[in-house]
C-alpha cells in the first residue's frame, strides 16, 4: 500500500490562478502590476470613515448567514433602482464573500454533476474551475475577435445540447465587451426556448463607456425568473479586499443558494457589511462620477498603448484592455508575459489563460491605477518594440 494518499481527481483538472500568479511575478521583478485587476487608489473617504466608526462600535460577531438585514435592505434599494426590477431584501438576496463565491454558489445551486454549462470563450478563468468543482461539463462558445462577438448559430448549437445553465459576463472580463440589448435578447430567447438558467456576472455594471449601455440580464422580459444576478462591491467602490458580493435571484433559487453559501463560508464579514451600507446609499452622482473617472483613465492608457504602437480592442466597459502581441513572434504568451514583467517592468496576464481555443497572441492589461502609474507604464512600454526585436517566445 502506498504511503501517500492521492488527492481528488478534480484538483488535477485546473491550475492555480494565472492572474494571481502574475501578481507574484510582478512583485518579484518590481514591475508595474497591470495584471490582477485591483485599484491602487483609496475608496471614498466617507466609506473609510464609516469603517473607522464600525471598527470601534462593531458589530464584530457573525452576521445573519445570508447577509446582515440592514446591508440587504440598502442593497435591495440600490439594485432595484438600477436593475429596474423589484428586489425583496428578505427573499431575493444572499450576501457572499465576493462575486467569486456568488458565481460558485450560483453554479452549485443550478447544476448537478454531469449537467452541461455554456461558457463564452475568452472567459474569466474562475468559470472553468467553477464548472469542474461543480462537476458540470462546459460547452465553450467562441467570442470572435477583433470585436469579440458570438455567432448566433454557434450559440444555438450549444443550446441544442440542452445545457442546464449559461454563464454570461457582461460587461465582459477579459475583453471589455458590453453586449448590446439585441445580443442579450438572442441569449434570452434561447434560454427560454431550452429552459436554461442564466448565471450573470455583472460586477463591472457601473464601469461602462459612452455610448455603450449596460443592460441587466434579469431586466429583460421573462428573464428574472431564471437568472442568478451576481455582483460585488469590489470594483464599484474600490474595495476588492473587503470581499463583499451577492446573488440576486427569485426566492425559489435563493432558498437553495443560501444553503450552499452557508456551508461554503457561513457568511461575509459583519463589520464590513455594516460599513459598506454607507456606499450603498450613495446618490446617482457617485456612479456618474465613477464613469467619468474611468473614462479618463481609459483615454489616458489607450493613448499610451498607441504611442507604443500596440494594437488593441478598445474596451466598451470594465477596466481591462486586450492587446494583440502577435507581431512580436509570440507563440508562448506565458513566457512573453513573464519576460514583459522582467525586462519591461510592466506585468500583464497572458491571454491564453482566458481562451479555450489555442490562442496565444493576446495579453490583458488593466488601467485601474493612478494616472502617474499609467503614464509610467506607458513610458516603459515605449521600449518594448526595440527590446523584443529579433526575439521569439
Amino acid at each position: 500500500m502506498s504511503s501517500f494518499l492521492s488527492t481528488s481527481d478534480r484538483v488535477g483538472k485546473f491550475t492555480e490562478s494565472v492572474i494571481r500568479h502574475m501578481s507574484v511575478v510582478a512583485a518579484r521583478h518590481g514591475a508595474i502590476n497591470l495584471s490582477q485587476g485591483f485599484p491602487d487608489f483609496d475608496p471614498p473617504k466617507t466609506l473609510l470613515d464609516s469603517l473607522e466608526k464600525v471598527a470601534h462600535q462593531g458589530p464584530h460577531q457573525y452576521a445573519m448567514t445570508w447577509g446582515a438585514p440592514q446591508f440587504r435592505e440598502a442593497l435591495a434599494r440600490k439594485q432595484s433602482r438600477y436593475m429596474g426590477i423589484p428586489i425583496d431584501p428578505d427573499r431575493h438576496i444572499v450576501v457572499t464573500c465576493g462575486s467569486t463565491e456568488a458565481m460558485m454558489v450560483s453554479m452549485m445551486t443550478a447544476c448537478n454533476p454531469g449537467d452541461k454549462v455554456i461558457i463564452f470563450s475568452p472567459f474569466y478563468e474562475n468559470y472553468g474551475a467553477d464548472a469542474i468543482l461543480t462537476g458540470a461539463e462546459p460547452i465553450f462558445v467562441p467570442l470572435h475577435p477583433p470585436y469579440f462577438q458570438f455567432d448566433p448559430e454557434e450559440l444555438r448549437r450549444a443550446f441544442e445540447q440542452r445545457p442546464k445553465a449559461i454563464v454570461l459576463c457582461n460587461p465582459s472580463n477579459p475583453t471589455g465587451r458590453v453586449f448590446t440589448r439585441e445580443e442579450l435578447q438572442i441569449i434570452a430567447n434561447l434560454a427560454e426556448e431550452f429552459d436554461t438558467f442564466v448565471i450573470a456576472d455583472e460586477v463591472y455594471e457601473h464601469i461602462v463607456f459612452a455610448p455603450h449601455k449596460h443592460t441587466y440580464f434579469a431586466s429583460l422580459p421573462g428573464m428574472a425568473e431564471r437568472t442568478f444576478s451576481c455582483s460585488s462591491l469590489s470594483k464599484t467602490y474600490s474595495i476588492t479586499g473587503w470581499r463583499l458580493g451577492y446573488v440576486i435571484a427569485p426566492e425559489r433559487l435563493i432558498k437553495g443558494a443560501r444553503k450552499v453559501h452557508d456551508f461554503l463560508t457561513v457568511g461575509a464579514a459583519a463589520p464590513l457589511q455594516e460599513a459598506a451600507i454607507t456606499a450603498l446609499n450613495y446618490p446617482d452622482s457617485y456612479y456618474e462620477d465613477l464613469q467619468v473617472k474611468y473614462t479618463k483613465k481609459r483615454t489616458l492608457f489607450l493613448e499610451q498603448l498607441r504611442h507604443a504602437g500596440l494594437h488593441f480592442f478598445e474596451p466598451e466597459g470594465t477596466y481591462f484592455v486586450m492587446v494583440d502581441v502577435s507581431e512580436f513572434n509570440v507563440r508562448n504568451d506565458v513566457a512573453f508575459a513573464e519576460w514583459l514583467a522582467e525586462e519591461i517592468k510592466v506585468a500583464a496576464v497572458p491571454g491564453s489563460s482566458f481562451f479555450r481555443e489555442n490562442v496565444h497572441q493576446y495579453v490583458r492589461f488593466h488601467f485601474a491605477k493612478k494616472d502617474e502609474v499609467l503614464l509610467e507604464a506607458g513610458r516603459r512600454l515605449l521600449s518594448l518594440r526595440d527590446k523584443a526585436k529579433g526575439r521569439s517566445w
